[in-house]
C-alpha cells in the first residue's frame, strides 16, 4: 500500500528550503544562443526572487538580453543522503533590469540574508539588480516525490508518471 503524501507538509518544506538557500543556479543563452550555466545568490521577496550580479559577468549581458532564464536551488551535498535524489527546486523565470534606487526594501532582504557588510561593498560596484518572475516551477525532494509548483498559490501537485507507457 502507497504512503499517502501530506502536500500540506511538502508545501511548509518548499517554502522552508527556498528561505533557507541562499544561492540559485541559473542557465541563460549566450549571445549566440548556446547554453550558459552560472550563480548567483539571491533573494525572495513576494514571490519574485533578486539576484544582484557584476556588469563584468558573462551572465549579465545575457541576462540583459535574453530575458528567459532557469533558476535552479539545490540542497547542499553534504545534506544529501542520496545525490541521485537531492532536494531541489526549479523555476522558468521572466527576467528585468530594476533600477536600484526604487528596491531599497530589497536591499534590506538582501542585507538580512547576506549580511549588510558585504551589500555596502557591492552597491559601491558596477552591480545591477535583476527580478526573476518565476512562471513555472517544480520542487524535488526525492524518488516518486516531484511536485509541479503552482507560483500564485505555491500550492504543490504531486508528479506521478505512468510507468507502464
Amino acid at each position: 500500500m502507497k504512503k499517502e503524501i501530506d502536500l500540506n507538509q511538502q508545501r511548509e518544506e518548499y517554502v522552508a528550503f527556498i528561505e533557507q538557500q541562499k544561492t540559485m543556479v541559473l542557465s541563460s543563452l549566450d549571445l549566440e544562443g548556446n547554453p550558459f550555466t552560472s550563480y548567483a545568490p539571491y533573494v525572495l521577496h513576494e514571490g519574485t526572487f533578486y539576484i544582484y550580479i557584476s556588469k563584468i559577468s558573462d551572465h549579465y549581458a545575457f541576462i540583459e538580453k535574453s530575458p528567459k532564464v532557469s533558476g535552479m536551488i539545490l540542497a547542499d551535498e553534504a545534506d544529501s543522503p542520496n545525490l541521485f535524489a537531492r532536494k531541489r527546486a526549479r523555476f522558468e523565470c521572466t527576467s528585468k533590469i530594476v533600477a536600484d534606487e526604487a528596491h531599497e526594501h530589497i536591499f534590506e532582504v538582501f542585507n538580512e540574508k547576506h549580511g549588510k557588510p558585504m551589500l555596502d561593498l557591492l552597491r559601491g560596484l558596477d552591480f545591477s539588480l535583476f527580478e526573476l518572475t518565476p512562471e513555472v516551477g517544480r520542487y524535488v525532494v526525492g524518488f516518486g516525490k516531484a511536485f509541479d509548483i503552482n507560483m500564485a498559490t505555491k500550492e504543490l501537485n504531486h508528479v506521478v508518471v505512468d510507468k507502464k507507457k
